[in-house]
């Protein structure tokens, strides 16, 4: 495996991106469009998509985007981690944008460009009753005059899906809940006649919804790719999603490393500052090695994307998944701690941190699971 070296232009655009954020995006403001206002800021995304064109840095230039990959997502996630950012990132450039760029057909190149112009969210509805996602007993049947499907159903805790302007959904078009075969993907308008949603905010202050699928008419070209054959398709980019938002998570941690240190700097204890203390000095720098440890498995884990053998992107996902899970229960409970009664409140910026980190942990799959899955592909291979 190469060495993880950041290029001219990725250092430009993580350097650009975090210039940006820390001029443009105000936390309490943020908090505020969650909690009050429509759970998001739209001129944050527009000016994501057409001021730094950060949605289509994974896509073709011929969709209009900058022909980027892993590394580029890795470096966009962990900057938007750093700032705490809600808005649907990884929900739309990444799960969006990496099911519809392999899928063929005019629908998916159309709605391609409208991510990259930030004109289009999407949100991507795959969980049913449990973590794994082939299993799907949403179902989706031709309709009798042959011209389009009937689709019924039900999804859990769609992120972005009450800002969303286009669903993309997995439904079974044969075989049992539990195969990995028979799964479809498809298109759908939030507003279709059959579709319920019931809203949420989730603890890290994100916008999803619980979905209903009842008889929901869909037409021909809706299928995105093979009848039956979305599986390997949705695997691989729920892969590059959990990737993302470990590397989100590290941006997260650094944060809230950086600010607990400084905490310990100006809060005094008899008579002296906390930092003076080496009891937390030492604490801090176990802080510090965790997140060290995470980044490194983050790394690996970009590198290994683009990985020939399935067996070994899954392999370094999962071990980056755990080590970021890991790090981000210490760090997160630690910096709570260092901050004392006030790192729970709404005042200081790592209560909402400490937030996003503890909804990372359970995040496309837990430590323990996925330390099962890097078992499973190691057994596999022996």
């Amino acid at each position: 495996m190469t060495a993880f070296v950041l290029t001219d232009e990725q250092l430009m655009l993580r350097d650009g991106l975090t210039k940006f954020l820390a001029s443009r995006y105000d936390l309490d403001a943020s908090r505020a469009a969650v909690k009050t206002g429509a759970g998001w800021q739209p001129e944050i995304w527009r000016a994501l998509a057409q001021d730094l064109g950060v949605l289509g840095a994974s896509l073709p230039e011929s969709v209009g985007g900058t022909g980027g990959g892993p590394t580029e997502l890795m470096v966009i996630a962990e900057a938007l981690g750093y700032a705490l950012v809600v808005e649907p990132f990884v929900d739309t450039a990444v799960l969006g944008a990496g099911l519809l760029r392999r899928c063929a057909g005019p629908r998916a190149a159309e709605l391609l460009a409208q991510l990259v112009d930030g004109a289009a969210v999407t949100a991507f509805a795959a969980t049913e009753s449990g973590p794994d996602l082939h299993v799907v007993a949403t179902a989706a049947r031709r309709r009798g005059d042959g011209e389009g499907w009937v689709l019924d159903g039900a999804k859990s805790v769609v992120t972005s899906a009450p800002i969303a302007t286009h669903l993309l959904v997995t439904a079974r078009t044969s075989g049992n809940p539990d195969d990995r075969d028979g799964i479809s993907l498809f298109l759908l308008d939030p507003a279709a006649s059959g579709i319920t949603a019931h809203p949420m905010r989730t603890i890290d202050d994100r916008v999803a919804a619980d979905l209903v699928f009842d008889g929901v008419r869909l037409p021909g070209d809706a299928l995105l790719g093979a009848e039956g054959g979305a599986w390997p398709l949705v695997e691989q980019v729920v892969d590059e999603a959990t990737a993302a938002v470990c590397a989100e998570a590290v941006g997260c941690m650094r944060k809230v490393l950086a600010d607990t240190v400084e905490y310990t700097k100006q809060r005094k204890q008899f008579g002296q500052p906390l930092s003076r203390f080496q009891a937390l000095q030492h604490r801090m720098v176990d802080m510090y090695m965790e997140v060290e440890q995470a980044a490194a498995a983050v790394q690996l884990a970009t590198l290994a994307l683009d990985a020939p053998s399935r067996t070994e992107r899954a392999r370094g996902v999962s071990v980056a998944k755990a080590t970021t899970s890991r790090a981000a229960r210490f760090v997160g409970q630690n910096a709570v701690q260092l901050h004392g009664g006030m790192g729970m409140t709404e005042e200081l910026a790592v209560g909402h941190y400490f937030k996003r980190l503890t909804a990372f942990e359970y995040e496309f799959g837990t430590e323990s699971a996925h330390l099962a899955r890097y078992t499973a592909l190691d057994q596999s291979r022996s």
